[in-house]
């Protein structure tokens, strides 16, 4: 049997509690994912997420991340979590830094390999796998011909890509991102607000299922 981390129990109960935050022009977008991951379930497919963002830095990593956690918290059989963008980049450090405020355990992994992309392991808790994350192009979250949703996580991936190879489904679940804040003195505050926005927004999701 999986089991959270204590300190991440916590922060979904918190958010959870919160959930009235959510603006109502997102709950139609929220309650479609919902739906798609529902429809898959029935079916005997692991149901795979891809978040997909531009440069697979910040919001569709923190997306993975977030849905990983509730798949564990909300004991969602067969699903799987993966990220990538249009182009591959690096896990932002602030992205990174941001999730392990909110409690998340990452740690870089020591591959010597590819020191501008680093791997890095998460860790949400006890009895189920780490993530290992890292920026990559869309098609390579999963095993080449395996069929995922694609969720949309910037609006410009959104935009640039009317056809995303191997989607079964696809969602505009966007966020704003956290980039415009760096070099202002603001990103720590900046970077948790996204956090925890799609934190909010991702539980939302996963306790409708």
């Amino acid at each position: 049997m999986a089991h959270l981390d204590p300190v991440l129990d916590q922060l979904i109960d918190q958010l959870t509690e919160d959930a009235d935050r959510i603006p109502a022009s997102r709950l139609a977008i929220l309650a479609s994912l919902t739906d798609h991951i529902r429809k898959h379930l029935k079916g005997r497919e692991p149901v795979r997420l891809n978040f997909i963002c531009t440069h697979n830095s910040r919001r569709s990593q923190m997306s993975q991340i977030w849905a990983h956690a509730a798949a564990v918290a909300y004991q969602i059989p067969r699903l799987e979590t993966g990220s990538g963008g249009t182009e591959a980049t690096a896990f932002h450090p602030n992205a990174v830094r941001a999730m392990q405020t909110l409690g998340f355990r990452i740690s870089p992994e020591e591959t010597g390999e590819k020191p501008e992309n680093p791997r890095y392991r998460i860790s949400v808790g006890t009895g189920t796998p780490d993530l290992v994350c890292y920026s990559k192009r869309f098609e390579d979250a999963f095993p080449a011909g395996t069929a995922f949703v694609a969720v949309m996580t910037c609006s410009d991936a959104d935009q640039n890509c009317p056809v995303v190879p191997g989607a079964l489904a696809r969602v505009p679940l966007t966020f704003e991102d956290p980039k415009a804040s760096d070099g202002s003195g603001k990103e720590q505050q900046e970077y948790l607000r996204t956090a925890v926005e799609i934190g909010r927004e991702i539980l939302h999701v996963f306790r409708h299922i």
